[in-house]
């Protein structure tokens, strides 16, 4: 990869749109063959704000790209086998193609243990222990959306991956080490870094490509870059201290006036400001690898409907 003289913004929202515009166009052909419409069952358990806004973009998502979507939600204080019924009567369900657990669940629910009992042709989040060994495996496998949005984007951007270093940040089982997986599956060299990396930032100067996905604002600065990487911010933090925001992003109106007006703004694992000087390709925060999240759950639907379907 070579020197960048300006950095490319890679734009998730308008990729998100294409992909969403893929999953609309194989839903009529679906439809076309005689195929019924793909279901998406999204389950929100408590009033988490967050969560409750994550469901509400999937099912405008649905509506966009001709997915049914239907959103199911129960109290906080739904029990373990309340819950656990409702996973098993939505596993039978043939309606259903696609079924979503949304994240954290309230205590003391046990999120594993929900998340193991959904059937793993419906498992459009791929965390279900089938679906994670057959992606390890390099079989075929419903993935972990937010990777592999990821890995859409650098496909639909031309960003090539064969034989480059891939450092990734964060090791959790959503995006670190599914991420790993499948950059290896597309002949990358592959590290994964952690909070106990020793020299953390000399690693990942080592990168071609940067994952930064560890949950911390602003971890990643140009210090841990080197010249004409591309840089994949995952992270989306919130910062509500004012002298943070201006360290962070100098003379940055917009932000100043988001700040003023919320009281915080959102930011990744990247110092973006400090960073895309260095990088030949970068993602923002917010408009970056979100929107790929919700898109490429609705591909994931689609792909397990068609499986079902026997299309």
């Amino acid at each position: 990869m070579t020197t960048p003289t300006t950095s490319r913004i890679l734009d998730g929202k308008a990729i998100a749109a294409a992909i969403r515009a893929d999953v609309q166009a194989e839903v009529e052909r679906m439809l076309a063959a005689g195929g019924r419409q793909p279901k998406l069952l999204a389950c929100l358990v408590g009033e988490d704000p967050a969560s409750r806004a994550y469901v509400a973009s999937k099912t405008r998502a649905c509506e966009e790209a001709g997915v049914a979507g239907e959103t199911v939600s129960l109290p906080a204080g739904t029990s373990r086998d309340e819950l656990a019924a409702r996973v098993e009567a939505w596993n039978r369900d043939d309606a259903v193609d696609g079924i979503l657990i949304q994240l954290p669940l309230p205590d003391p629910l046990p999120e594993r243990e929900i998340l193991d009992l959904v059937d793993p042709a419906k498992d459009v989040d791929g965390f279900h222990p089938v679906n994670v060994g057959r992606m390890w495996l390099d079989q075929d496998a419903l993935t972990p959306a937010t990777p592999t949005g990821i890995l859409e984007m650098l496909r639909r951007e031309a960003i090539p991956l064969k034989g480059c270093h891939a450092v990734v940040v964060g090791r959790s089982a959503i995006v670190g080490k599914p991420m790993a997986a499948l950059l290896l599956r597309q002949h990358c060299t592959v590290t994964v870094c952690h909070s106990r990396t020793r020299d953390l930032a000399a690693v990942c100067r080592q990168a071609d490509l940067l994952v930064a996905a560890v949950g911390r604002a602003a971890i990643v600065g140009p210090g841990h870059v080197k010249e004409g990487a591309v840089v994949i911010d995952v992270g989306m933090n919130r910062i509500d201290d004012g002298a943070e925001v201006e360290r962070l992003y100098p003379g940055d109106a917009a932000r100043r006036e988001s700040f003023a007006r919320r009281g915080y703004v959102l930011t990744g694992d990247v110092d973006y400001e400090r960073v895309r000087p260095k990088a030949s390709a970068i993602t923002p925060v917010p408009g970056g690898v979100g929107p790929l999240t919700v898109a490429q759950v609705l591909a994931n639907t689609v792909k397990a409907s068609r499986r079902r379907q026997g299309l």
